[in-house]
């Protein structure tokens, strides 16, 4: 994927997506000792940065398969997204989603005009419920994170970061399926002046450090963590370009995670979910390293529910 497509993508999606706002917090800077720019994809259209990639696959589909419409299985974010998307491009969305996920996430998808196919609570249930759809309806199947259009889409948070800030040090993902921080990573090299990507990623689903360790996409054999946007695992599609473009994955345990989310919600003023908190714990850890540097963040999303906070 190259600049051309970056840019060709950041072009297509601009009427369906929000340029989001960059917040700053002179009181985070000092508790890391850099300057920290916060790209706040909270704000973004249905609360999260997949609204991107999402629009941007399916913009690029041709318009028999538009037809016929699209599919996805996602318990989350990327559920909404693609509901929003198709919507938004007069496509129907066909959203698997497994029986035991939140009634407020199934509420939102058929909101958002998603129709809802519910399944068994597992991989397998989620990907035959899928093919069968893709086999009945013609849909056409698109994955949250291991897409190369999603990835490229997911990339143009990034590009809108450095276009108001060129000469960051740093830019600072969670990680969870790897679509942002591939696209994020794809972002930094072509558009940043020498930027570094880092991830941040719980102790509790640590397959994307583990994988740039061995060099092949692990598992995880548990997902006990309060970021449940990050329990997805990487893909063949954006592995390679994490293992390319990405400086290291920090990882971080849950009460940092909680600790860090209270910081954003105090002292940034915004509601973000406990996935995007993982970014800043991960800058917390590493404070020594960073010292002075230009940092931008991607605050990933801010869909949690408020009745259940972890503070």
């Amino acid at each position: 994927m190259d600049k051309q497509q970056l840019i060709d993508c950041h072009e297509r999606i601009k009427p369906f997506i929000h340029n989001t706002p960059v917040l700053t917090s002179r009181l985070i800077d000092e508790m890391i000792g850099a300057n920290l720019f916060f790209k706040c994809e909270n704000f973004q259209r249905m609360g999260a940065f997949k609204m991107r990639g999402a629009a941007n696959a399916i913009m690029q589909l041709s318009n028999e398969q538009k037809e016929h419409g699209v599919v996805t299985h996602s318990s989350g974010n990327f559920a909404q997204a693609l509901s929003l998307s198709a919507k938004s491009l007069g496509v129907k969305a066909y959203i698997v989603m497994p029986d035991s996920a939140p009634q407020v996430k199934k509420d939102a998808v058929k909101g958002y005009g998603g129709i809802l196919v519910e399944c068994e609570s597992n991989l397998n249930a989620r990907e035959q419920a899928s093919k069968k759809i893709v086999q009945e309806h013609g849909a056409t199947f698109i994955h949250p994170s291991n897409d190369d259009q999603v990835i490229l889409g997911q990339g143009t948070a990034c590009k809108e970061l450095l276009e108001l800030q060129p000469d960051l040090d740093y830019v600072v993902t969670p990680v969870g399926g790897g679509g942002l921080i591939a696209g994020s990573a794809l972002s930094a090299h072509y558009f940043g002046n020498n930027c570094k990507t880092i991830g941040g990623e719980p102790f509790e689903v640590d397959d994307a450090y583990r994988s740039l360790k061995s060099g092949k996409i692990e598992t995880n054999s548990s997902t006990n963590t309060i970021a449940d946007g990050l329990k997805t695992q990487l893909g063949d599609r954006n592995f390679p370009i994490i293992q390319k473009h990405v400086e290291e994955i920090v990882r971080v345990t849950e009460e940092e995670i909680v600790s860090a989310m209270r910081v954003i919600w105090e002292r940034l003023k915004i509601v973000c979910e406990p996935s995007s908190a993982v970014a800043l714990a991960a800058l917390l850890k590493k404070k020594e390293e960073l010292e002075n540097k230009k940092i931008g963040i991607i605050i990933s999303g801010g869909n949690v529910d408020v009745g259940k906070l972890p503070f």
